[in-house]
């Protein structure tokens, strides 16, 4: 008799061991079989007879469970969090574009870099943008080791015995995969087993969910896996993240490998190599978009081929060879019941429309932007008229669009629907929070009035503090676990200095203030508790150390958003130095000069930086904040070996034998500064024909200056 028909209680070790081998094996290859080739060979009672024999097998032997089993897609015990996992490659998202035009110039802006004249001879791929959770899966030797969320892209999160209760995603990988290998996708719910979901929690009398989206991404980050495995989530695989060797040449070429190895791959992604081709195909989708099982909110368009990838690179939050094309936003009538005014961090006063509750796109929609008190009288930031110079009022029947995860806004007005009792809205010229004279800034290089009115209370205005605390404590600045929107209101708000958090050095002495107190401890506040009190301060102190350019992002400077604050980062290296080259920064200074130069800093940023350094509150809530926390030097571009390492380049004239972008993509993927223009910390000036008063000004400062010849050996060697 084999071992295979022997009861459970007489198997010996080795037959066991023998037996859970063969099992994991087989039960993987009918989840390729249903959930990647839509082929079942057994049905499904065969199926959960096998399974119940590998869990009672392990049940009697635990220590021989393979870290392939099938139980462990459903049987790992609860997690008390999620663990941060570093991305070995960034999860970047993608750009997105609305109009056949603006895939145009998609398509034009890769042969503009790449040097090429647009003759259809770069093929892209075309293929559907799930509405779903990306994912990045790692394989090392083959097996699953970690699966983790994209977070910020950088540092996203450790969801591993989440992701094994997806079935239709392999365990292991065949042999001829490489020994490192990340498959990135997107998780998501079927329509289907969101709708039976919804009526089970229907039936039970329980809340049920808003959308397939939110529902998978919800589902995913459960502490428990055996509750992620009850919402049946799927996977499609579409990119390559780290790997230690080559697996195809192409993009298409990937994506076949991986249904080689047993992922489910879209059947809709197709080749193709002119513009035409690509909105043919955007068309299709968007009319099989009904029929599909799942959601998708657009076309993702990629270079096919992985060199071209290569050569084409990445901006600082997208790469350059891949663009979302968006289906048309979703809209729908309602109600205008109020306006009401936000301020901001930096004084914005933001009109915000408060809506007769309607449904858009699956979701309820109570509240959309008006943007600016230009926008609710019919006119464009340029002056134009918009909505034919059609002005909002409260009672008007408008609307409301939204696409996507964009806040919804307000498009339109139904002028025959509008009562008459509405007047024109008047847009307050007083702060509604402090008070204070409320301006429009005359903008200095156009001289044109700021569309933005803003309060002129600085941090006298409550608003803008407590804004000013949320961005610092935001996911891509301090990202502070346990301190949100409303953990934030509650710390500003109260009125006991044992507890209150009033400036951001203040988060970082609330332990120590906390261990002082007798009567006020936060534990004994509804919402808190010792359990989530000890979180707080544990995320608080997993902060005392920082990336420099989250440090940077996390001050607050007006126009220094994530992309700004990586490049000033990148730039100046230490916060020491950062800070110095501020203050030293008077225009006509060479630090003005130097700042000014930073390839993507211009003027009107520059300017905001040295103001926000000349400001006496800035440098005291600065002092005290440093005496707390140590922002890091500034990691280096992974540039091994390179000639041109921390150099500072300044390219001039024309070049020939690449396009301006990509020279300034290579220089800085060796470790290189691209500046905009020369001063006396320039190192190497790469002149072509043409070059002008920037190579006489590096021939007077005795820089080095080279042809691009010269430069393409140098970098080459």
């Amino acid at each position: 008799m084999s071992s295979e028909k022997l009861p459970v209680e007489q198997l010996g070790e080795l037959e066991a061991a023998a037996e859970l081998a063969a099992l994991a094996a087989e039960i993987a290859r009918h989840d390729e079989l249903y959930h990647g080739k839509d082929a079942p060979e057994i049905s499904d009672a065969d199926y959960d007879a096998l399974k119940q024999r590998n869990d009672a097998i392990e049940a009697r032997f635990p220590h021989l469970v393979r870290a392939d089993s099938p139980s462990k897609r459903v049987g790992a015990e609860p997690l008390p969090t999620f663990a941060p996992v570093v991305h070995a490659r960034a999860m970047l998202s993608l750009d997105n574009v609305f109009s056949d035009e603006e895939v145009r110039d998609f398509v034009g802006s890769v042969y503009r870099f790449l040097g090429i004249l647009p003759d259809n001879s770069i093929a892209f791929t075309a293929e559907p943008k799930i509405d779903g959770l990306s994912m990045s899966i790692r394989y090392e030797n083959r097996r699953m080791v970690t699966a983790a969320t994209r977070g910020d892209g950088t540092t996203g999160e450790n969801v591993t015995a989440n992701i094994r209760t997806i079935s239709a995603i392999p365990q292991v990988l065949p042999a001829d995969a490489p020994d490192v290998v990340e498959v990135r996708g997107e998780v998501y719910m079927a329509r289907s087993d969101f709708f039976e979901l919804n009526a089970r929690m229907e039936a039970e009398g329980r809340q049920t969910y808003v959308n397939p989206r939110n529902t998978a991404s919800g589902s995913l980050r459960q502490l428990d896996p055996k509750v992620t495995a009850l919402r049946r989530l799927k996977f499609f695989a579409y990119a390559l993240g780290d790997v230690s060797g080559p697996i195809a040449d192409t993009q298409l070429g990937i994506v076949e490998r991986f249904r080689d190895w047993g992922f489910p791959v879209n059947p809709l992604m197709k080749r193709v190599n002119s513009v035409a081709e690509l909105l043919a195909q955007y068309q299709a989708i968007g009319e099989a978009r009904a029929d599909l099982d799942y959601d998708i909110d657009g076309v993702v368009y990629k270079v096919d081929r992985l060199d071209l990838q290569e050569r084409l690179g990445f901006r600082s939050r997208s790469p350059r060879w891949a663009t979302a094309h968006k289906f048309p936003a979703e809209r729908a009538f309602t109600r205008l019941l109020g306006i009401d005014i936000q301020v901001g961090r930096t004084g914005a006063l933001t009109p915000v429309a408060r809506l007769e509750p309607i449904t858009v796109g699956g979701v309820v929609v109570t509240n959309a932007t008006l943007h600016n008190e230009d926008y609710i009288k019919g006119i464009g930031n340029s002056g134009e008229p918009i909505r034919e110079g059609r002005d909002i009022r409260i009672g008007d029947t408008v609307i409301v669009q939204r696409a996507g995860d964009v806040i919804p806004q307000i498009v339109d007005v139904v002028m025959e629907k509008r009562p008459e009792t509405a007047v024109p809205y008047a847009f307050p010229t007083a702060c509604p929070v402090c008070g204070s004279h409320a301006v429009r800034e005359i903008k200095e290089k156009t001289g044109k009035v700021d569309s933005v009115r803003r309060c002129t209370g600085g941090f006298v205005c409550s608003a803008q503090a407590v804004e000013h605390l949320k961005h610092f404590v935001s996911r891509n600045a301090f990202d502070i676990e346990g301190l949100g929107t409303r953990q934030i209101d509650f710390f500003f708000a109260c009125e006991d200095p044992l507890m209150w958090i009033k400036t951001a050095p203040d988060i970082f002495t609330l332990r120590d203030r906390q261990e002082q107190a007798q009567l006020t401890k936060l534990e004994n506040v509804d919402g808190f508790g010792k359990v989530s009190v000890k979180k707080l301060f544990d995320a608080i102190e997993a902060r005392r150390e920082i990336a420099l350019h989250r440090f940077i992002f996390a001050l607050g400077i007006r126009h220094v958003g994530e992309t700004t604050a990586k490049l000033l980062a990148r730039s100046y290296g230490t916060y020491a130095a950062f800070e110095a080259a501020m203050k030293e920064a008077a225009p006509g200074s060479d630090a003005w000069a130097e700042l000014n130069a930073i390839d993507g800093i211009g003027e009107v940023v520059a300017r905001s930086v040295v103001e926000f350094y000349k400001e006496p509150r800035n440098l005291e809530v600065l002092s005290r904040l440093l005496e707390k926390v140590v922002p890091l030097e500034a990691e280096k571009p992974a540039a091994e070996g390179s000639p041109v390492a921390g150099k500072t380049v300044v390219f001039t004239g024309s070049l020939e034998k690449m396009t301006r972008d990509e020279a300034k993509a290579r220089a800085e993927a060796l470790g290189a500064k691209v500046a905009g223009s020369v001063s006396k910390k320039t190192d190497i000036v790469v002149a072509g024909p043409g070059a002008g008063s920037k190579l006489e000004k590096a021939r007077e400062l005795g820089i080095a200056t080279m042809d691009e010849d010269e430069w393409l050996a140098l970098i080459a060697g």
